[in-house]
């Protein structure tokens, strides 16, 4: 007897860019972990983001949150790609988003000049 709910095998497709900033951190690299928080108004293919503030608990978060231009950037862009990471590895700072199927799965000009834009505040820190 087959199983009528069989459990995928192999790769799934999904798939995620990371911009890698090459930067020597502090031990642990606390002071480069940033993410966005946003403040969303409406439900589901609706939703609107009004605002968007980084937690973060270095000055690379502090210094995210006081880039007006950059919040505004982000704040156009749809929820999934507005939805940013930034954390250290070795030898080297990553900005990533959220996971993205093979048909969402793409770099737009704006989000490339978001995360351009992000990277020199990295730089700067």
């Amino acid at each position: 007897m087959q199983d009528p709910n069989p459990l995928p095998w192999g790769a799934l497709d999904r798939y995620q860019a990371h911009f890698i900033v090459k930067k020597k951190t502090d031990q642990g690299g606390s002071n480069y972990v940033a993410r966005t928080i946003l403040t969303t108004k409406g439900h589901f293919s609706a939703k609107t983001i009004l605002k968007v503030t980084w937690d973060g608990s270095g000055s690379l978060a502090r210094k995210l949150n006081e880039d007006a231009t950059l919040n505004e950037m982000i704040a156009k862009q749809s929820i999934r790609d507005a939805t940013i990471y930034v954390e250290p590895t070795d030898g080297a700072i990553r900005i990533r988003n959220k996971w993205k199927n093979h048909l969402d799965f793409g770099i737009t000009k704006e989000l490339f000049e978001i995360y351009d834009r992000i990277a020199g505040h990295i730089k700067q820190v």
